[in-house]
């Protein structure tokens, strides 16, 4: 994985718990924490959707929430800005399709 070790800002990294993700089936080791958007960028994942008009890739773009350029789905959740919502252990993100669809919970229905 990489990332930045120092920063003369916002310091040196802080080792916190290594957890794992899961995107677009593929196993990802992340920070417990650390934003979605980070931790795909650290393991070379950088196309997060791509756009419903025209197909074209996005990825982060903002970094602050303010865009949607980042956003994916998140435990069947679409459009989680990737760039704001922390880590969590077990988390399945896959990349969004347009504006993505929402899956019932229990049926994998889509929606």
């Amino acid at each position: 994985m990489s990332r930045i070790k120092e920063h003369p800002i916002l310091g040196n990294e802080i080792r916190r718990k290594k957890v794992t993700i899961y995107c677009d089936n593929r196993e990802i080791k992340a920070y417990e924490g650390e934003m979605i958007a980070a931790a795909l960028i650290a393991n070379g994942i950088r196309t997060f959707r791509y756009t419903k008009r025209f197909d074209k890739p996005r990825g982060l773009y903002c970094g602050i929430g303010r865009c949607t350029d980042c956003v994916m789905t998140v435990n069947g959740i679409p459009n989680v800005r990737t760039c704001i919502t922390p880590v969590e252990e077990g988390m399945v993100i896959t990349t969004q399709e347009g504006l993505g669809c929402w899956e019932r919970s229990g049926d994998n229905e889509k929606i």
